[in-house]
């Protein structure tokens, strides 16, 4: 595989050379770090992949005129394989982001703005990178209905949208002013203000039924912000009128897993002598970090407030009679073997 420091000192060759300046070999070396005797295979390299570096005898230097091989944004090198990786992993048809396979498309023609062998040696790099997201709804319907929402908040007009709410367990019919999409973790989501509800609400994109842009234009409050709408929720889910000071205790087995992670905004972790972890967090809301804590099971004990820990307690006992009792799938199958009837002669 080519080596990482090969491909930066090629493209950082390639930038000083693009320049304007003229640069001797000497100078180079110097800005490259690295001998002379490197500086001259490098640029052998380059002539090799059908990059025609021109020297001047007047000038006693090198230079690239004309074509440029970085895009014009003058993006550095390690900006131009950050963006191409990062690009080609959230534009991942059957893995990324949806709705980004354009992204894709960005980091071919980064990729392809490289002459030949470092378009080779970047691309043996970038299948060795990989990011990993998490497991989320691929929207395969809803394409045209993010387009939608993307077009009205560019014309900065209001979308009637038809929902499907898990709230009010019924479809809506609502009039709203899209602020913001926004995606998080599994889904995207449209945050903006509903006439329906008179206030801001999210709406995950999967569960519009249809949206329709109408005439009615809106603008965007001044002072809106998602990091004020969603405020200290645990993740999306605000409870304005209840905030509480949660801890939980992690123990050993995980505590450094919780550590390593910023979780919340406003987490403090404390180490206690026996090797547990006790977590302090404030929210506003329970719900959220209800489904966190379990994912821990017996490895984590909610010891504040009094309201988690009880409905801690409620869940667990809910679970312990769900697998009290056999379900239909561990019971022995009743035997579809048919009997002969005796015919009577």
């Amino acid at each position: 595989m080519a080596s990482i420091d090969r491909i930066h000192r090629l493209l950082k060759l390639i930038e000083l050379l693009q320049s304007g300046r003229w640069y001797n070999s000497w100078q180079l070396a110097e800005l490259a770090g690295v001998s002379r005797q490197t500086v001259f295979r490098d640029l052998a390299t380059l002539q090799e992949t059908g990059i025609h570096v021109l020297y001047d005898e007047r000038r006693q230097g090198y230079s690239l005129p004309g074509r440029r091989f970085l895009p014009s944004t003058e993006f550095t090198i390690d900006e131009a394989l950050a963006l191409v990786v990062l690009c080609h992993e959230l534009g991942d048809p059957n893995s990324g982001v949806p709705f980004q396979q354009s992204a894709a498309n960005a980091a071919m023609k980064i990729m392809s703005n490289l002459p030949g062998r470092l378009r080779e040696d970047a691309g043996e790099l970038i299948t060795a990178i990989s990011l990993r997201l998490d497991p989320n709804n691929p929207l395969d319907e809803s394409q045209p209905i993010y387009l939608t929402v993307v077009r009205a908040m560019g014309e900065g007009r209001k979308v009637r949208l038809h929902y499907r709410s898990l709230f009010e367990q019924d479809n809506i019919c609502t009039l709203v002013s899209p602020y913001r999409l926004h995606f998080h973790r599994r889904s995207w989501y449209l945050i903006g203000r509903s006439s329906l509800h008179r206030e801001v609400r999210t709406f995950n994109i999967g569960r519009i039924l249809d949206a329709e842009i109408v005439d009615s234009t809106y603008q965007v409050p001044k002072r809106f912000s998602l990091d004020r709408h969603f405020g200290d929720a645990w993740n999306m889910i605000r409870e304005p009128d209840q905030r509480d000071e949660v801890i939980i205790r992690f123990q050993p087995q995980v505590a450094t897993n919780v550590a390593e992670v910023r979780w919340h905004k406003t987490q403090r972790t404390v180490w206690n002598d026996d090797g547990t972890l006790d977590f302090h967090v404030s929210v506003e809301g329970l719900r959220e970090i209800v489904w966190w804590v379990l994912g821990y099971g017996e490895q984590a004990e909610v010891l504040e407030p009094p309201e988690l820990r009880a409905e801690m307690k409620r869940r667990i006992t809910s679970m312990q009679q769900t697998y009290a009792t056999k379900s239909a799938a561990t019971k022995p199958a009743k035997s579809k073997r048919k009997t002969k009837r005796k015919t009577k002669h």
